[in-house]
């Protein structure tokens, strides 16, 4: 048995609470995405589970985490199927809401010949997620190892989220998209122990790119950021991550050919939190997430390209961590 597996390996590897959206990802795929105001003809509608929040669900219990899953839908069609898929995963629902005559979340996506994408997300009960929901989840927060939250829900319901993971020992992660304009509260920046942006959210939370940030270590940084680890998504090349000490690393992803990008930063995220609930490093976590994400770029879909343990590891066995 090769040194990064654990003995018991196929066994959960700690639990995960993950608070956000659950969506219905309607999809289109055409040669070109549309400029404003122009049509152009696309595939067959395709329609899959997603929701960044559910996403991170999938991909954290597929990693091998056990999982709640703390969110809302509406008495409708999309929100049942949605319900029945994370089932499937095994995922506990206990303190998911259903709303009468308020409908599902669902996502508009349309995807271009060279994988990239846009977006656009009716949130539906996603928005109607209040801080007294996260509360009566109480009982989930206990024991739990890792607490992953997104911008997809009301952000006071995030806040109570992140003090209660905090006060339950939990580490709390916060990936900050979508990313407001006007920026995040401070108080739930404030409470995150580690922030997942990509890029763009970077700068937006930042006022500088990556490259400076590096440079100029812990002191360049806001000082809300400050004490923070913070793991910068890049796509295909990989992931960031600058520790509170001001140290960085990069983990570099195994050469695939992507098919769809949707869902890969929730895969990679959802990944993470599985590992570091497992109690590894935040090396490893970062090599281990980013082989994750790898792996669900080569598959249609966000939450039916999220990859099991089994294929994760495989990954690391092509690639190990150092």
């Amino acid at each position: 048995m090769s040194w990064w597996i654990r003995k018991g390996e196929a066994g959960k590897v700690g639990r995960v609470l993950v608070t956000g959206s659950s969506n219905t990802d309607l999809v289109v795929r055409a040669e070109r995405l549309p400029r404003p105001g122009q049509t152009v003809l696309g595939g067959d509608l395709m329609r899959f589970p997603g929701g960044k929040g559910a996403n991170q669900a999938v991909a954290a219990a597929r990693a091998g985490a056990e999982v709640f899953f703390v969110g809302a839908v509406g008495d409708d069609d999309f929100g049942r199927d949605r319900l029945a898929d994370l089932r499937r995963d095994g995922i506990c629902l206990r303190f998911v809401k259903t709303l009468r005559g308020v409908p599902s979340g669902v996502a508009l996506i349309m995807l271009g010949e060279k994988a990239e994408n846009l977006i656009a997300v009716a949130p539906g009960a996603n928005a109607r997620l209040r801080p007294a929901d996260v509360r009566r989840a109480a009982p989930a927060f206990r024991g739990v190892a890792a607490v992953l939250m997104q911008c997809e829900v009301p952000f006071d319901s995030l806040v109570e989220a992140a003090r209660m993971g905090g006060k339950s020992g939990a580490k709390v992660i916060l990936n900050p998209a979508p990313c407001p304009g006007k920026g995040l509260p401070a108080d739930l920046i404030g409470a995150a122990d580690i922030l997942v942006p990509n890029e763009t959210e970077f700068e937006a939370l930042a006022g500088m790119p990556v490259s400076e940030a590096i440079e100029g270590g812990q002191d360049r940084m806001p000082r809300r950021l400050r004490g923070k680890t913070i793991i910068v998504t890049m796509g295909a090349r990989g992931a960031l991550a600058i520790t509170p000490d001001g140290r960085a690393f990069r983990a570099e992803p195994p050469r695939v050919k992507a098919v769809d990008t949707v869902g890969a930063g929730d895969c990679f995220c959802g990944a993470l939190a599985a590992a570091l609930a497992d109690g590894r490093d935040l090396e490893y976590a970062v090599r281990f997430a980013t082989a994750a994400a790898a792996i669900s770029v080569t598959r249609p879909g966000a939450q039916t390209s999220m990859p099991r343990r089994r294929e994760i590891l495989a990954m690391l066995r092509r690639r190990p961590v150092a």
